[in-house]
C-alpha cells in the first residue's frame, strides 16, 4: 500500500518539545503554512505562550502538558488531539536533550534519565503514532542528529541515544513496510544548530558548552520536517557540515578519532563559567526561544538541505557523490593492499 500523506494545509500535527528550538520553529512555520499544530513539552507556561502567538497570527494551535519518558502522558496527547481535531496526520519526535562531559564523571541516574527521553520518549511518540496513522496515512517524524552515524566526546551518551535512535527508525520503517502501511518513517540528522540546546543540557563541565563549528538555523530542520511530513523519505541529513564529517569517519576512522580528542573536545567548550549546570533534565526549561547565542561561525542557512529536498537537485547530487565515493575507493585500493594496516584507515 502507497503512503498517503496530505499537503500541510490539510494536517493535523503533533510536535513534542515544541517550547523551544526546533520544536518552536517546526510549529511556527507549519503554523503559517495551515497546518494545525499539537505543541507538546513539560513547560505549560512557555505551551500557552506559544499558542497564544499563533493563534494571533492566524494559525490554529492547542497545546498539551506532557513528560515524553511516560507514555501515558504521550497517550493522553494523543487521545486529546483525537478528541479535538478528529485525529493527527503526522507526530514529530523532537523532545531531546544532552549531557555534557567525560561519561565516567556522570551519573548513571542522569545516564538513564537522558534515555528515557532522548530514546523511550521517542519509541513511545513513535508507537502511539503508528498505531493510530496505520489506518489513515501519515508521517512519523524522527529527530536523530548527525550523531546517530558518527560520535563526538564529551557527549559520549547523547550520541550513544541517537545512534539507539538510528536503529529503532530503521527497523519501524522496515516492519510498517513490509505490512503495508501507508505510513512514512522519516530520520531527521541536524548537525550542529544554533538554539538554546546547550544551555539546556546538564553540564559537568567547568565551562558554559557550546556545539562545534559551524551552527545552522533552526529554521532549516524545520524546512527538512515540513518537507518529510508532505514527501516520503527515508532520512534527511540538515547541513553539509553532517555528512561531511560522517563520510570522514567512514573513510579515516582513526584520523577521525583524532580529530575528535585534538579539535572537537576543545570545540565544545566556551571561556565562560557554566550559566545552568543542571539543565533541563529533570525539570522544564525556563527558556523559549526558538535561537541560542552560538558564540562560533553561523550560517544563514543549509545548501546541501535545499537542495536534497529538491527532487531535481537530489538526484543529480546523489549521482555525483555516488560517482566520486567510488573513485574515491577505487584509487585507494592498490594503498589498502600495500598498506593493509595504514592507521590513518585502519577499521
Amino acid at each position: 500500500m502507497a503512503v498517503r500523506l496530505k499537503p500541510l494545509s490539510e494536517q493535523v500535527m503533533v510536535i513534542t518539545g515544541a517550547s523551544s528550538g526546533i520544536g518552536l520553529a517546526t510549529a511556527r512555520a507549519a503554523a503559517r503554512q495551515g497546518t494545525k499544530v499539537v505543541l507538546v513539552s513539560r513547560n505549560n507556561e512557555a505551551l500557552n505562550e506559544v499558542e497564544k502567538q499563533i493563534q494571533a497570527d492566524g494559525g490554529t494551535a492547542m497545546h498539551v502538558v506532557a513528560d515524553v519518558s511516560k507514555r501515558e502522558e504521550l497517550q493522553k496527547v494523543a487521545d486529546t488531539t483525537i478528541q479535538h481535531f478528529g485525529g493527527f496526520d503526522t507526530w514529530v519526535n523532537n523532545a531531546g536533550l544532552s549531557i555534557w562531559g567525560k561519561m565516567e564523571k556522570v551519573s548513571d541516574e542522569d545516564h538513564h534519565r537522558l534515555f528515557e527521553i532522548n530514546f523511550w520518549g521517542l519509541v513511545y511518540g513513535s508507537f502511539i503514532a503508528a498505531e493510530h496513522l496505520k489506518g489513515r496515512g501519515g508521517a512519523i517524524i524522527n529527530l536523530g542528529s548527525v550523531a546517530s552515524d558518527m560520535v563526538l566526546p564529551l557527549q559520549g551518551m547523547y550520541c550513544a541515544s541517537k545512534h539507539a535512535i538510528k536503529g529503532f527508525t530503521d527497523a519501524l520503517r522496515m516492519e510498517l513496510e513490509a505490512d503495508n502501511h501507508p505510513v512514512s518513517v522519516t530520520l531527521i540528522k541536524p548537525a550542529a544548530i544554533n538554539t538554546p540546546f546547550p544551555h539546556n543540557a546538564k553540564n559537568y563541565m567547568d565551562v558554559e558548552p557550546r556545539l562545534p563549528d559551524p551552527a545552522y538555523p533552526p529554521e532549516e530542520v524545520a524546512h527538512a520536517i515540513l518537507h518529510a511530513a508532505e514527501k516520503p523519505h527515508r532520512d534527511i541529513y540538515v547541513g553539509g557540515s553532517g555528512p561531511m564529517m560522517v563520510a570522514a569517519q567512514r573513510l579515516a576512522p582513526r584520523m577521525f578519532d583524532w580529530l575528535g580528542e585534538r579539535v572537537f573536545m576543545g570545540q565544545q567548550r566556551r571561556s565562560e563559567p557554566p550559566r545552568n549546570p543542571r539543565g533541563s533534565l529533570y525539570e522544564p526549561s525556563d527558556n523559549g526561544e526558538v535561537h541560542g547565542d552560538h558564540p562560533g561561525i553561523n550560517t544563514l542557512t543549509s545548501a546541501y538541505t535545499r537542495a536534497m529536498t529538491h527532487p531535481v537537485v537530489a538526484g543529480a547530487l546523489l549521482a555525483t557523490a555516488a560517482g566520486a565515493v567510488a573513485a574515491l575507493l577505487l584509487a585507494d585500493a592498490p594503498r589498502r593492499s600495500r598498506w593493509g594496516a595504514d592507521e590513518w584507515f585502519s577499521r
